[in-house]
């Protein structure tokens, strides 16, 4: 059986399978997605065997890049933490700006760490970031990660040089210079609403409780080892090489430089210098190498669980994909008279509710919006705020077929139900806040 509505169906029962068995039955998120990819492959009617190689094409091709991050990442978080340079950056901050002003300058941190970094690096980076300033403070958890999330989410979805945005701007030949003013201005609003206010309307009374699952957290940490230069150093290592990279690439001629920076700019290379200058800052601190090694050691347990669950959450978005269900599901709502901009929007959100991905999601609604652009005649800016729209679409809705949401839960220490009601309600406001003002934006010009 197939079609748009058989796809739909399978779509919709496969995700509520995913939400039922995690939630309910508190099976492993790892054991219910890749159930679920193997189920909904069977019932899309491909073969067995062929349901399996997608399988194995989608869990190894995001592990390939995933997992390198994501123990890098963990060491260099669990190392930062152990020297108490964590806590020194979070009272830093709050007596900067204090408790009540945090989550703006929080905000204004995702903002500006999402535009050269990739959500997940971003994230790993600076959990150790959040997770202090949450207890240095007393607050949830929440009320302090919202407002970074939701600038890593909405940059990521919005403006170059995420793949998303870059991926629909050749498809819709947008300029990238419109993209990225149009993108701060639709997103910037977004950022605040998905961000701060949320997290003051929900969360403002929650007191903070020391995670359970993060791989940043060190039980036996001592405090202020480093201290607060050297641990800005730490921090803004990995982001300096990787900016400096990414600027490299687009700027510099073919060269040794050029080389050099795209080579010490990689996520690869620039977190495992920041875990190398925080292994001899311990070091030279006196902390004794078999402390380290057990540091290391713990941060890596986590991480090997995370790292399955992406692999298999990759692997139900190939299914997805091999199987045509993307072709069924754009079908369903074609036959609609909609604006370019409300089409792009649909199919990114469908997409990226069906299958995670929001880059995926922003590559298959551009694809099919290009040719609506095109016929209609819309000058570069509605252009761009097409692209706009498709980012606005792919930025809603993070759930459980979607990395990002259990690497949030994960590394900030929230169960489910927690992430549920703080990421995926955070996301969703900040794609509709996006679109609204894409909407808006449309109309003026």
């Amino acid at each position: 059986m197939s079609g748009p509505l058989w796809t739909l169906l399978v779509v919709a029962a496969g995700v509520a399978l995913v939400v039922f068995a995690t939630l309910k039955l508190r099976l492993p998120a790892f054991f219910a997605l890749l159930l679920t990819a193997i189920a909904a492959g069977i019932a899309f009617g491909a073969e067995p065997v062929s349901v399996l190689a997608s399988v194995k094409k989608g869990a190894g091709e995001a592990l390939g890049f995933v997992a390198v991050i994501l123990g890098l990442g963990s060491i260099f978080g669990a190392l930062l933490e152990a020297g108490g340079g964590v806590g020194v950056m979070a009272r830093a901050l709050l007596d900067r700006f204090g408790v009540r002003r945090a989550p703006w300058a929080l905000a204004t941190i995702g903002i500006l760490v999402g535009i050269p970094l990739f959500f997940d690096v971003a994230l790993i980076i600076l959990a150790p970031l959040m997770l202090g300033v949450a207890q240095r403070s007393g607050k949830a958890v929440a009320f302090v990660a919202l407002p970074v999330l939701a600038g890593l989410a909405v940059m990521h979805g919005l403006l170059p040089p995420h793949p998303g945005p870059v991926a629909a701007a050749e498809l819709l030949h947008a300029d990238y210079g419109r993209i990225a003013l149009w993108g701060l201005a639709c997103g910037i609003p977004a950022v605040l609403v998905a961000g701060p206010l949320y997290a003051l309307a929900a969360f403002r009374k929650g007191v903070y409780v020391a995670p359970e699952t993060s791989p940043v957290a060190d039980d036996g940490a001592v405090d202020a080892l480093i201290g607060l230069w050297p641990a800005l150093v730490g921090m803004l290592a990995p982001l300096v090489l990787i900016v400096a990279g990414a600027v490299a690439h687009a700027a510099l001629p073919e060269g040794p430089v050029r080389t050099a920076l795209a080579f010490f700019g990689h996520p690869f290379v620039a977190l495992a210098v920041a875990c190398g200058y925080a292994w001899v800052l311990l070091r030279r601190r006196g902390v004794d190498r078999h402390r380290l090694l057990g540091i290391a050691g713990r941060a890596l347990e986590p991480a090997g669980a995370i790292a399955l669950v992406i692999g298999a959450g990759a692997a139900f978005k190939q299914v997805l994909i091999d199987s045509g269900a993307g072709a069924h599901l754009t079908a369903a709502v074609e036959g609609a008279r909609l604006s370019p901009l409300v089409f792009g929007f649909l199919i990114a959100a469908i997409m990226r509710i069906a299958q995670g991905s929001a880059t995926v999601a922003m590559v298959a609604a551009a694809g099919l919006a290009a040719p609506l652009a095109t016929a209609a005649g819309l000058d570069a800016n509605q252009v761009a705020l097409v692209v706009i729209g498709i980012g606005a679409g792919a930025t809603v809705v993070s759930h459980v077929n979607d990395a990002g949401f259990w690497l949030v839960g994960q590394y900030l220490g929230l169960s489910e139900t927690e992430t549920f009601r703080s990421w995926t309600v955070a996301s969703t406001m900040a794609g509709l806040v996006a679109f609204a003002a894409a909407l808006v934006a449309s109309a003026l010009v």
